[in-house]
């Protein structure tokens, strides 16, 4: 009887286990063994041990593709936190129509990110769309959007008069357009996990505030912000994964990551050599290391949930 109750949760859990093992770790170990060879689609090819790393860390595309995805994190993830966060706040304390709200913001989320992309195209449209028809409502120029190289920051400051490094530049407009829609796609999500978390916390704590004479400013960052850390993590977590993986917008909204290769994040770059150049050995050593960075990101995102509130 001892030894059944041993094996029972064991049984619930292997099937999870069985998927788990054949869709994921197989796959991931089969790319680390493929990274060393020569493999075309035609076949396994000549062992070639470290020549797709060697090759991969001095391509100029590859590290290209690894800092538009750097960018697109960069901005993607603070934004996925700050701004969903105020938005449970604001949805918190909503009496009428919760429902309906909660499903407006959710939307986004819930729709085909092919026919968002498709949309959000069509929105940055150079001659018709509704992004540059704001724009010249509001007295400035329209702008090139998903067909502009140039850096935001070059930009902005370039009508200032003020000339930036190259490195300074920042994501180009037609990164940032990427950026705005991804962002756009996950607010509803994380809003609506925000508001979960909100809702765990107890009123004794804000009662207790508001008779030590604490405004709604100071309850904010003293009782909100610490006892939402869980959830704050957890988003945090979830949004830099999802982002590094980013590849549908890229494929849909763009001429194969144009324009010059500056909306080319680093899975469009994995598939488009895989797919297109065939060379399956190289995209698998591509994959690995994306693979890495995310595993050390998420370890260390791990390491530091010591300071979460739970």
């Amino acid at each position: 009887m001892k030894t059944k109750k041993k094996i029972t949760p064991y049984m619930y859990i292997l099937p999870a286990l069985f998927l788990l093992v054949l869709f994921r770790l197989i796959p991931i170990l089969m790319s680390f063994g493929i990274s060393f060879f020569d493999f075309k689609v035609t076949g396994l090819g000549e062992f070639i041990g470290l020549v797709n790393y060697r090759t991969m860390f001095g391509d100029a595309e590859f590290w290209q593709s690894m800092l538009n995805t750097f960018w697109l994190v960069l901005f993607v993830v603070p934004a996925s936190i700050v701004l969903p966060l105020i938005f449970a706040v604001l949805l918190n304390q909503i009496t009428w129509l919760k429902g309906f709200f909660r499903t407006i913001y959710f939307m986004p989320f819930v729709t085909s990110l092919v026919a968002v992309s498709i949309v959000w195209k069509i929105i940055f449209s150079e001659q018709a769309g509704l992004a540059n028809t704001f724009l010249q409502w509001v007295g400035i120029e329209p702008q090139l959007w998903l067909a502009e190289p140039k850096g935001i920051f070059t930009l902005l400051f370039g009508a200032m008069g003020i000339t930036l490094p190259a490195w300074m530049g920042g994501p180009s407009l037609a990164l940032f357009s990427i950026i705005i829609m991804t962002i756009w796609k996950g607010l509803g999500y994380n809003t609506i996990i925000y508001l979960a978390g909100l809702q765990n916390i107890s009123k004794v704590y804000y009662e207790a505030a508001e008779i030590d004479g604490a405004g709604k400013t100071r309850q904010f960052f003293g009782i909100t912000l610490p006892l939402v850390s869980p959830t704050t993590f957890y988003v945090l977590l979830m949004t830099t994964i999802v982002s590094f993986q980013a590849f549908a917008q890229v494929y849909l909204m763009t001429d194969k990551g144009g324009p010059l290769g500056t909306t080319k994040l680093i899975v469009y770059y994995i598939y488009e050599t895989g797919f297109d150049d065939l060379n399956m050995g190289y995209a698998s050593a591509v994959a690995l290391v994306l693979f890495v960075i995310v595993l050390g990101l998420t370890i260390f995102q791990r390491r530091m949930e010591k300071h979460v509130n739970y």
